[in-house]
């Protein structure tokens, strides 16, 4: 189970609290701590592409990994939106929808573990890859003349997380739709 996937996969989690300390330092509004609070952002995000990277072509994926690489995705992608929306930067609404449907997977991806694991898809990248640019958007000090660009990109984000979220549904459930020819 220790392998360097599995300890990036580790770090990122436990980065979360240091990125929120740096986005709320100084009232949440200081360009240096904003700066700051977005080099740990990326740094954690960057962890998740090399993790799977390493994991995959070392052949060092593991249950573990499986399990702890999406919880901690969806520990920085929540912490990030929950701050912003604390902030007043992003609205509630995306974060609510955005974290209902990553709680929900959650919950399914428990439910049923004990039919295997549903790895991520091409889809569920896309959508945490979109998801992370346009939060670090939100982090950044940018001028407020961007903010309708960052807004474009969140809601491509917010599309992505339900359309993979339904597809995700929809793969949790096919395996146990019976057919009349399925021997009963």
């Amino acid at each position: 189970m220790l392998n360097i996937a599995n300890v990036l996969t580790v770090l990122r989690i436990a980065l979360v609290p240091v990125f929120l300390w740096a986005l709320f330092a100084d009232g949440g509004q200081e360009t240096g701590w904003r700066l700051a609070s977005f080099g740990i952002f990326v740094v954690a995000a960057i962890t998740d592409r090399i993790d799977g990277q390493l994991a995959r072509k070392h052949g060092l994926v593991t249950e573990f990994g499986k399990m702890a690489d999406p919880i901690a995705d969806k520990a920085l992608i929540g912490a990030a939106l929950v701050g912003l929306s604390m902030l007043g930067d992003l609205p509630w609404w995306i974060t609510l929808v955005i974290g209902a449907r990553e709680i929900g997977i959650t919950l399914l991806r428990f439910a049923v573990l004990r039919h295997g694991v549903i790895p991520a898809g091409r889809g569920g990248k896309l959508k945490t890859l979109v998801q992370s640019v346009a939060i670090g958007v939100y982090v950044l000090p940018l001028p407020d003349a961007v903010i309708p660009a960052a807004m474009v990109l969140m809601i491509v984000a917010v599309a992505l997380t339900v359309i993979t979220g339904l597809d995700y549904v929809v793969q949790a459930v096919r395996p146990r739709v019976r057919t009349p020819h399925d021997g009963r």
